[in-house]
């Protein structure tokens, strides 16, 4: 399948071990967007011409597509910019319902209590941080352990009755952890808090069904999963998206404007003002159609296969700490890992000197690397299209770092 990447057929030999940051693009994803722009490019919900037309209805097929690679109804499916948009939305809709802006479910009064854990990626941290400063909430977090995992444990012990937003992510992007999401949504559920879940290191790589887990919002972009840039997912239950306050404003969101106020479209229209990526989402829509023909539980059984050989490949280095879950504990398919005597940028251009492609630095997660006690590591992640070949190179490189840097004497 890899012959399906025209990046590969560019670099020839090249390991690309970088998937967690930004997955290769299929052809058939590249000419999908490419084909929308050069024939049925128009703007959409503007106008009645045949071409804007044929243009919504190649935005709003892209819509109905992702929506069901997650198990989400289409009303239940916003286009964002990416995952980070997404997750800022559900804040900002939050903060100005605490401002009595909105409906009052969504309201944050001083002392209530917004939980994530010690190991979110910036982006699903950060936007806690400022409605909490907006409402004077508390914001509260669940650490992480010597080698930056969790447990429910801690995230119950981190919870009181005032808790009413949890937002976590269902694989951490630099320990593979994967969340117990059904006992989070659980605990969530005694106390009537909503729940947020950062799933862009999950719907890439193994079968989600959003909707079965019972999260009440969640963000994943396209990017990570074959799919093009500048576009991504916002996820909440029907009833939900309806009455969260909208982040963004301005034409197509809305039903009546007078020059004092303004009544909103039901979602997903509500949250998409202005000119939306359009042919983004058609690309979209052409990335789960192919990741969909790969199968994803196929896909999922692959990278464990392969997740558990660069486990094992680097764990096996002399001088190499792995960071994360343990060998037989359930992880994802990447691998963060502390090279003793040599700093992770470092180890990364001596990788990429030999065409691997990984990644260095904290991975927007500085207080999990704080809690590591290194403010870097290296990262090697995998995607559909990894090979056992890329892992044994991956390896034998890594036998030669701490030689090269004059580490091992």
């Amino acid at each position: 399948m890899r012959d399906d990447f025209p990046y590969f057929a560019a670099h020839p030999g090249a390991v690309y071990l970088d998937s967690a940051a930004t997955a290769q693009r299929p052809a058939a994803v590249i000419d999908a967007e490419a084909n929308f722009v050069r024939r049925d490019y128009a703007a959409v919900h503007r106008g009645s011409s045949m071409a804007v037309g044929e243009a919504t209805s190649a935005f709003e097929d892209a819509r109905a597509r992702v929506a069901s690679f997650v198990g989400a109804g289409e009303s239940e499916i916003v286009w964002t910019q990416n995952a980070t948009d997404a997750l800022n939305i559900i804040a900002l809709g939050m903060s100005d319902a605490s401002a009595g802006l909105g409906d009052p479910r969504f309201a944050l009064e001083s002392g209530d209590e917004i939980l994530v854990t010690e190991a979110e990626h910036h982006a699903n941290l950060i936007p806690w941080q400022r409605l909490a400063a907006r409402t004077g909430a508390v914001l509260r977090w669940a650490p992480v352990d010597e080698r930056g995992v969790w447990t429910v444990d801690g995230m119950r012990e981190a919870m009181s009755d005032r808790t009413r937003v949890i937002a976590f992510s269902h694989v951490s992007n630099v320990t593979g952890q994967i969340a117990p999401v059904a006992d989070i949504v659980a605990l969530a559920r005694e106390r009537d808090a909503l729940t947020v879940l950062d799933a862009c290191q999950s719907v890439p790589h193994m079968p989600v069904d959003l909707a079965d887990l019972g999260v009440d919002f969640a963000a994943f972009s396209a990017h990570k999963m074959l799919g093009p840039n500048g576009i991504g997912a916002l996820y909440g239950r029907a009833e939900l998206l309806d009455a969260l306050p909208p982040a963004r404003t301005g034409g197509s969101m809305i039903t009546v404007v007078s020059m004092t106020e303004a009544e909103f479209l039901p979602a997903p229209n509500r949250f998409e003002a202005g000119t939306q990526p359009v042919s983004q989402a058609v690309g979209f829509g052409a990335a789960v159609d192919y990741l969909t023909r790969l199968a994803m539980s196929a896909l999922a059984r692959h990278e464990h296969e392969i997740g558990g050989a660069l486990l094992a490949e680097i764990a096996a280095v002399p001088g190499v700490r792995v960071v994360g879950p343990r060998q037989g504990e359930t992880r994802a398919a990447l691998v963060s890992f502390i090279v003793d005597g040599v700093h992770a940028h470092d180890v990364g251009q001596f990788l990429d000197d030999r065409s691997i492609t990984v990644r260095t630095g904290h991975h927007c997660a500085q207080p999990l690397h704080r809690a590591l006690g290194t403010p870097s590591t290296t990262r090697a992640s995998a995607g559909a299209y990894s090979t056992l070949d890329d892992v044994s190179a991956l390896g034998a490189a890594l036998r030669e770092v701490r030689g090269f840097f004059g580490a091992d004497r």
